[in-house]
């Protein structure tokens, strides 16, 4: 079995090396990063979306980068986790914590029902499968008007004060709000962790080296895709439900199939199959954005010739290169 990116690195060094106290400690580095991120963006909502969309990035990454399957549908299970937020705090009134929690299981319950179709194929087939019912997904959720308010969105999901542990903090402010939203981060962090450094984990990173192989050690290849495309609409459903609270709307755009590229883009940028590497993706590719866009409405030629380079110099993405050349 091939190891990912970061054990390979780790691999060509001493036991007691950096590298190996930089893998076994790599939540910690994370989040001490994290909660040091706001000090290195020009504003505080920026960094809430990179800590987002690199959540989002972080659960497509898990499905193919570890387990090498190509999704094209990802936006129907991050759709999944902001509307199901949104639904149950603007029309049955609960609290914030139950709308993270609700969409996380919308996510994983969204991708269960997709990947229930979609693992009996494979290679672009899988890819074209997964846009398909995720564009019906779309067509489902913009007619349904009356309970996610269609081509307009669904509005009013505030959330102002939130109550942790009996501290009540504003969440309207800038500061407040990035690190609510990164405690959320780190905790999925530390379960995606958890999931890589377990048996399962090596099960999938043996079905993507070698299905066939996998196959005559027993394991089921079909229930391993299915699992782990759940695990994968899981982390999409809460990136998507605190993209709720933090917009406090949802738009039907969410759901489009162009959030599925975005997230294919962002999670390429940073490295496949790299543990930290979907949050540099996210975090170049919003950075592009919003400094390119100040000076051209055309910044997305700009990202795109950006990308193709990245592709072209940098196949391992931009994370990735940086841990071979560590490896070097």
């Amino acid at each position: 079995m091939t190891y990912t990116v970061e054990k390979a690195a780790m691999t060509r060094l001493p036991k007691d090396g950096l590298m190996d106290m930089a893998y076994r400690h790599r939540v910690l580095l994370s989040a001490v990063f994290l909660l040091v991120f706001p000090l290195l963006v020009p504003f505080k909502a920026l960094a809430v979306n990179i800590l987002i969309y690199g959540l989002y990035a972080l659960g497509f990454n898990l499905l193919f980068g570890y387990l090498g399957l190509l999704s094209f549908g990802h936006s129907a299970l991050f759709g999944a986790g902001s509307y199901a937020c949104g639904i149950l705090l603007v029309h049955y009134g609960m609290p914030w914590w139950a709308g993270l929690l609700l969409g996380t299981v919308a996510g994983g319950a969204m991708a269960g029902i997709i990947g229930m179709f979609a693992i009996r194929t494979s290679g672009i087939y899988f890819a074209m499968v997964t846009l398909a019912l995720s564009q019906c997904v779309y067509y489902i959720f913009y007619q349904a008007t009356g309970l996610t308010g269609g081509e307009n969105g669904l509005r009013g999901v505030n959330v102002s004060d939130i109550s942790i542990f009996g501290l009540h903090l504003y969440f309207v402010d800038p500061v407040t709000r990035y690190y609510v939203v990164a405690a959320c981060v780190i905790l999925a962090l530390f379960f995606l962790s958890r999931i890589l450094a377990s048996p399962f984990g090596a099960v999938i990173e043996a079905t993507r080296e070698n299905e066939a192989r996998a196959r005559a050690s027993g394991y089921d290849v079909r229930r391993v895709r299915l699992v782990t495309f759940i695990l994968s609409g899981g982390f999409c459903g809460l990136a998507g439900a605190l993209q709720a609270i933090h917009l406090s709307i949802v738009p039907i755009e969410t759901m489009h199939y162009e959030t599925s590229g975005l997230v294919v883009m962002m999670a390429l940028l940073g490295g496949m199959g790299t543990f930290f590497g979907p949050f540099i993706g996210a975090a170049v590719f919003l950075l592009l954005e919003n400094v390119v866009s100040l000076w051209t409405v055309h910044w997305q030629l700009f990202v795109g010739a950006v990308f193709v380079l990245c592709v072209l110099f940098f196949p391992r993405g931009i994370w990735g290169s940086v841990l071979h050349w560590v490896k070097k």
